[in-house]
């Protein structure tokens, strides 16, 4: 046991989760508070919901608070890192969870629904990645950020058009950021598979949850919390020393099937 907790544990770290109130965020934000780190729980607009993960997780003798920021907004992301960083440490693990998708046919979608994605999807997961790297190069610091993607990152899927680009837009600047912030700062992401959730529950009709799950491996939906692992395993330093740029499939392996 005393190996595994030296191997995984963040006593003493600050982490931030973007999109913190989401199935995926909420289940993340509470594995990386019970591994011993001061976890912000970030929020743009569910204040309720922030208020109430972070009071079960004080509940439990763990350390969380909830902050709001809004992600298409530069000054806000650099103020909610630096409010962080006064009332705990410097954010050393980030994890970018936020996302919207739309069902807009590709024919339909007009520009302000593309930039809307395109801004919370993409330019929310550069800056808010950016505000920390640069704060903690300035000061010889190691970090950690991890960003969440998609399936349809890497297999185009029918009604998330979008969504799909800028996920792989994502696995892309992953591997950009991982090459520049290097050696202080890991970059890399995980591509969750079907783990329905705020993003996929109003497109999943009974016949294509049963064509997702024919498509899978593992022969059923993910679980949240299925998620933890991972996000432990690249958050700590000494388990993930080595391992920056890369894309981690947590999917049941719908991405390993083909016929």
């Amino acid at each position: 046991m005393s190996y595994l907790h030296d191997l995984f544990n963040l006593n003493g770290k600050v982490a931030a989760v973007v999109g913190g109130t989401g199935a995926l965020g909420s289940a993340i934000a509470g594995s990386l508070a019970r591994a011993g780190a001061h976890t912000a729980v970030i929020y743009q607009g569910n204040q309720k919901k922030a208020e109430e993960i972070c009071d079960n997780l004080d509940s439990q003798g763990l350390t969380a608070r909830p902050w709001r920021m809004d992600v298409t907004n530069e000054d806000s992301i650099i103020q909610t890192i630096a409010d962080i960083g006064s009332q705990w440490n410097d954010v050393e693990i980030l994890v970018n969870a936020s996302g919207i998708n739309s069902a807009t046919s590709i024919m339909d979608i007009d520009g302000a629904e593309w930039d809307k994605i395109m801004d919370i999807n993409l330019k929310g997961v550069y800056w808010t990645s950016r505000a920390v790297a640069r704060n903690l190069i300035a000061k010889g610091k190691k970090g950690s950020i991890i960003n969440l993607t998609s399936v349809s990152s890497d297999i185009p899927l029918s009604k998330v058009f979008v969504y799909g680009m800028t996920k792989a837009a994502v696995n892309n600047m992953t591997r950009y950021l991982a090459r520049e912030w290097a050696p202080e700062i890991r970059v890399n992401a995980i591509m969750p598979g079907f783990i329905p959730g705020e993003q996929n529950r109003g497109i999943l009709s009974e016949e294509r949850r049963q064509a997702i799950i024919q498509h899978s491996a593992i022969k059923r939906f993910g679980e949240p919390d299925e998620m933890c692992g991972a996000v432990l395993w690249l958050a700590s330093h000494k388990a993930s020393s080595y391992v920056t740029g890369a894309i981690v499939p947590v999917d049941g392996g719908f991405t390993a099937m083909s016929i």
